[in-house]
């Protein structure tokens, strides 16, 4: 088991230095799969699982809610509720778009009953619906936490003007806050989070859980110019491997992991990890033998050079 000081802070809440991805449960991995990754998970010290109501309405015949249905179906069997903390998000399921009041009030009690519980602990704004005001959906959301059905807010995909408005309002209003913030970053892509986000987030005090931590793949080092991986998410991952910046992190990855005798995929959320307001990187895993080097990210300490070399390959 990790231990507890490794745990880092968001609001009240105590996450997992890797934060697990719930994207593919219900996908890729069918229900028994997804169960083993979730136990194993837990087995190997993470708390902090990650999904959307939205998961995985882009599957043919899927209508969305299939990965809260998972999870809520191994809480249930495995009894653990109160032992992890869960994030899901509202505004971008198919019958439940934006942000508006009743589409909120509406959307949360359905995730919920899917998730088979009677609160939730992080609860995003899966994308900023900016045809509202920040006081058109914060004070719903104020509700929410007050009625005890979710612990913490927090907002996804959201820009730093954005975000500094619905800090202010929360504090001016006395409204319940954004304590975390979810976005797309990682070692070959770093301009939508770096530079102004980022210091909104550093100068309020959010944790960042990025998602695409491994770039759909492509920061594992399983694909290479002559490689040919069975992969849902190949072909994106593939679209790394044609630029510059993608094989200047390529090559700096493969000398990082081999001083540490570490995974790839260890290496590039450990970077991750290392950045300043990073809480807790999501990383997903389809089969029981992606986890360990998920989880070794904890374990994995990156020196200034190896560091240095990474943002410098990165840039």
């Amino acid at each position: 088991m990790t231990d507890t000081h490794t745990q880092k802070t968001l609001g009240s809440l105590s996450v997992s230095p890797l934060s697990l991805g719930g994207n593919v449960f219900g996908w890729s991995a069918d229900e028994p799969q997804s169960f083993a990754v979730l136990d194993a998970y837990v087995e190997g010290g993470g708390n902090f699982i990650d999904t959307a109501d939205v998961y995985s309405a882009w599957v043919p015949g899927n209508k969305g809610g299939e990965s809260e249905t998972v999870i809520g179906n191994w809480l249930a069997s495995r009894g653990n509720r109160d032992q992890v903390v869960i994030a899901t998000k509202v505004g971008a399921h198919p019958d439940h778009k934006g942000l508006a009041p009743a589409t909120i009030k509406a959307a949360v009690d359905e995730s919920l009953t899917r998730l088979r519980t009677d609160y939730i602990d992080l609860y995003y704004t899966h994308y900023d619906d900016e045809s509202l005001d920040v006081s058109d959906f914060l004070p719903v959301l104020d509700e929410l936490v007050k009625a005890g059905k979710v612990r913490e807010i927090a907002a996804s995909n959201i820009s730093a003007q954005r975000l500094e408005a619905a800090l202010t309002f929360s504090a001016d209003e006395n409204l319940a806050r954004y304590v975390a913030v979810q976005p797309h970053y990682n070692l070959v892509s770093r301009e939508t989070y770096e530079g102004e986000l980022a210091d909104t987030a550093a100068r309020h005090g959010l944790g960042a859980v990025p998602y695409y931590a491994l770039a759909s793949g492509f920061l594992t080092g399983k694909y290479r110019p002559d490689s040919d991986v069975n992969s849902v998410r190949s072909e994106k991952a593939a679209q790394y491997l044609s630029t510059d910046r993608g094989r200047k992190v390529l090559a700096a990855l493969d000398t990082v992991a081999a001083a540490h005798q570490a995974e790839h995929a260890t290496v590039a959320l450990a970077w991750l990890a290392a950045q300043p307001t990073v809480t807790s990187p999501i990383a997903s895993a389809r089969t029981v033998d992606q986890l360990p080097a998920l989880l070794a990210l904890s374990d994995l300490h990156l020196t200034n050079d190896d560091l240095t070399l990474l943002n410098e390959a990165s840039a």
